[in-house]
């Protein structure tokens, strides 16, 4: 095995989801081979969605064609609480579905058949990038202060008055965007695009629905919201204040 200074891979889990036993089975011999010990595999997409809310992988590499529901539906339920690298497999060579699956939240995308050794490669380089953008975030110490609103990017953790809330990746996301351009107003669409990764078509109500339980979470009067603002027929902003 390479040396790998990075990242320890004992401890990284990889999640491998494909209906096929054979395929789960080369990729899990072929990463136990090059040091990834906690190699966990799914059959489905419903336990892939399970699984990885529950095991929290540090990395998953999704068949598009599954049994119950296809990857690109299962890649879009991951990110609704999880950032971690997924790479798409899949049996198509066409653009529109690699557009598919790197808009619904992919991150990287190989073609069957594929070579073993090229899967490992992939993964060890979205981990690598992750851990890079990690440790860059840490050196800067992300922290963004919105009265009593404190914002850690880079533990990904948003506290009110000291206390931890519980946000989902889409809403720390948004959060986290808006944080980033403070007291500027940016449309819904904008805010899709950035955030989701998609073409903005049809965003409104999700962006809304979002919006409204951001809201609940860190105003003391979501229906009179002072620091997560609307500007009537433009946007939102998140309101910082001068100290």
């Amino acid at each position: 095995m390479e040396s790998t200074d990075w990242v320890n891979l004992l401890d990284k889990k990889i999640l491998v989801v494909d209906d096929e036993k054979d395929i789960t089975d080369l990729i899990e011999d072929v990463l136990d081979k090059d040091g990834f010990r906690k190699v966990l595999k799914a059959y489905t997409g419903l336990d892939a969605i399970k699984m990885s809310r529950e095991l929290l992988p540090d990395a998953i590499i999704l068949d598009i064609m599954l049994p119950d529901i296809d990857g690109i539906e299962v890649c879009k339920k991951i990110r609704e609480f999880s950032f971690c690298p997924i790479m798409f497999l899949s049996s198509k060579n066409d653009d529109i579905d690699k557009i598919l699956g790197l808009s619904s939240g992919g991150d990287d995308y190989v073609t069957k058949p594929f070579s073993p050794r090229e899967i490992v490669f992939r993964i060890k380089a979205q981990l690598r990038r992750k851990q890079y953008d990690c440790s860059e975030k840490s050196k800067e110490k992300q922290q963004m202060l919105f009265g009593d609103l404190k914002m850690d990017t880079d533990g990904c953790c948003v506290y009110k008055s000291g206390r931890e809330l519980e946000l989902t990746a889409r809403e720390f996301g948004l959060l986290r965007y808006l944080a980033e351009n403070p007291n500027k107003i940016i449309n819904k669409e904008h805010l899709y695009e950035q955030v989701w990764g998609e073409d903005s078509v049809g965003c409104d109500n999700t962006v809304m629905v979002h919006i409204r339980h951001i809201r609940e979470k860190i105003e003391d009067d979501p229906a009179n919201p002072k620091l997560l603002q609307t500007v009537k027929g433009l946007g939102y902003r998140l309101v910082k204040r001068d100290s």
